[in-house]
């Protein structure tokens, strides 16, 4: 069998979702268990080919290469609250090598934009020098003034407020670059390469670290007056949390993983909860999935709790839609990746309060892109694709 192009690839130490990403052609998606094979293409760098699970025992060797137009090379960089990518790429989304770390909030932005700089160099030297590329683009954790490419805040990471960003990556490295909100490039990669395709309307939300969000409006990111639209972690939702009466606080500081995680910890399990049995006891290392799979056992302090959660974020989505109507919303994010146990319940908050003539309407959906999301989404607005 061939093997068609794909738009994540993997390193021997980091491997992820592969997604193969094409803007008018059906997305799937399969997962690398295995390095990938290095393999010399056609052009003058390598490139790394992740061979489908289904095909581990064929050599990477037998792949045929299409050779890549330089004007359609570019970098991507993903500058988020736990994780940093940086990505060779094509700006149709396509990702041909990809590098990943964590984040040290210790080192705050200095530490992030060393390991920027490194990173970003080495890719460039493989794809042949920043004249064989086309530009940069940059999704960052935080809002961004998307004419100058200067970083607002980080409400993360220390260190971010007023950073030119878009300056710092032409100085360094003398491409031309885009700097987005990560939410925008990702909302924006689902839109044209994932779960928003074949919709005029559209609304993305992460639900990870932050909560984030983007809006297409009729086939259009929606970027307000250039600071940001969608922040719909910012919206006030009432506070389950607190005793006094009408208290309210952000959806993110209720609803994030930080927080769902932040508050586990500090609350008494039951001993005989599947839940108290998943983490042995201890509740320090309570995760948003250990709590995902308590809830698909049934564990009913965790189907509660998850229960909470998504009344909240019901709430919010359903005044999203009251005011903008999308065809469709997509939920990514660490959080989201609970599946059915949360999605199910947020469905049901979300019917409970929405305008009644748009009941039926509306469909609410995971996103398809994965970890490359806001890689493949900075690819596409480093190619004007917005």
């Amino acid at each position: 069998m061939s093997m068609t192009p794909f738009a994540a690839s993997v390193t021997p130490h980091h491997a992820f979702s592969i997604v193969h990403c094409f803007a008018h052609l059906p997305v799937d998606t399969c997962t690398a268990r295995r390095p990938a094979e290095s393999v010399r293409s056609p052009g003058r760098y390598n490139i790394i080919v992740a061979t489908p699970v289904r095909d581990w025992p064929r050599r990477a060797s037998h792949v045929k290469w299409r050779k890549v137009a330089m004007s359609d090379l570019a970098i991507a960089v993903e500058i988020g609250g736990t994780k940093l990518q940086a990505a060779a790429g094509r700006t149709d989304g396509i990702i041909l090598d990809v590098r990943r770390e964590s984040v040290d909030p210790s080192g705050g932005a200095a530490g992030i934009l060393q390991w920027v700089e490194d990173t970003v160099r080495v890719l460039i030297e493989e794809l042949g020098g920043p004249e064989r590329l086309h530009a940069i683009g940059v999704g960052f954790g935080g809002p961004v003034e998307s004419a100058t490419g200067r970083v607002l805040t980080s409400h993360q990471v220390e260190g971010w407020r007023d950073v030119a960003l878009k300056h710092w990556f032409e100085s360094h490295f003398h491409v031309p670059t885009v700097v987005a909100n990560d939410a925008n490039a990702a909302g924006w990669a689902e839109y044209c390469l994932g779960a928003g395709r074949g919709t005029r309307h559209f609304f993305y939300s992460n639900i990870g670290s932050g909560i984030g969000g983007a809006l297409v409006i009729d086939g259009r990111l929606h970027d307000g007056q250039g600071l940001g639209a969608g922040e719909v972690g910012h919206t006030y939702v009432p506070d389950w949390t607190k005793d006094e009466h009408g208290a309210a606080d952000k959806l993110e500081h209720l609803c994030s993983g930080w927080s769902i995680e932040r508050r586990l910890r500090s609350m008494t399990i039951p001993s005989d909860s599947i839940l108290h049995h998943l983490c042995s006891g201890r509740t320090d290392t309570i995760t948003c999935a250990i709590l995902g799979e308590a809830a698909s056992q049934g564990d009913q302090f965790a189907v509660t709790e998850i229960d909470r959660v998504a009344q909240s974020i019901g709430l919010a989505l359903a005044n999203v839609i009251t005011l903008f109507h999308p065809e469709r919303i997509a939920l990514g994010g660490g959080v989201s990746l609970m599946g059915e146990v949360l999605l199910e319940p947020v469905r049901r908050h979300v019917a409970e309060r929405v305008f009644g003539p748009f009941q039926d309407a509306y469909e609410i959906v995971p996103c398809t892109l994965g970890e490359a999301v806001v890689l493949s989404g900075a690819l596409l607005l480093a190619g004007g694709q917005s």
